[in-house]
């Protein structure tokens, strides 16, 4: 089983974009070599050949109207107004997060990502990181 933490608010894969002349960019490259130096020194020596399961937790910042306020102003001591609110249920989608993610671990950590047969995904508030835990079924 590989696990890694990736610091930082999750980014979601975007589209390919045509520029002048029908020339084709990434424009999540550089967040995918952003995310891919956080992750490169849990490279095994050879990628996972069999079926995959893939587990991610997305925790996204809360945002402000989440924390109590006196006058307009935070408060010294800031807790969040509604306890009950975990999940994240706006954009970015969580189908664009994972998608980043099986780009990223796909020639080095697994052959290719048609390889997950198992996924497992959660988008949530909390301290920004994305969780990643890969294993090989069988």
């Amino acid at each position: 089983m590989i696990k890694f933490t990736i610091i930082g608010k999750p980014k979601a894969l975007k589209r390919h974009r045509v520029a002048r002349f029908g020339r084709m960019y990434d424009p999540s490259s550089k967040d995918k070599k952003d995310m891919w130096l956080q992750i490169a020194k849990y490279k095994p020596k050879r990628p996972l050949a069999g079926e995959i399961y893939l587990k991610t937790e997305f925790y996204m910042p809360r945002p402000k109207h989440h924390f109590k306020t006196k006058a307009g102003k935070p408060t010294d001591i800031i807790k969040p107004k509604y306890e009950i609110i975990k999940l994240h249920s706006i954009k970015p989608d969580l189908d664009n997060l994972v998608k980043m993610i099986a780009d990223i671990i796909q020639p080095q950590i697994i052959c290719d990502d048609s390889q997950i047969c198992w996924l497992s995904a959660i988008k949530q508030y909390g301290t920004p990181r994305t969780e990643v835990a890969i294993e090989e079924i069988s």
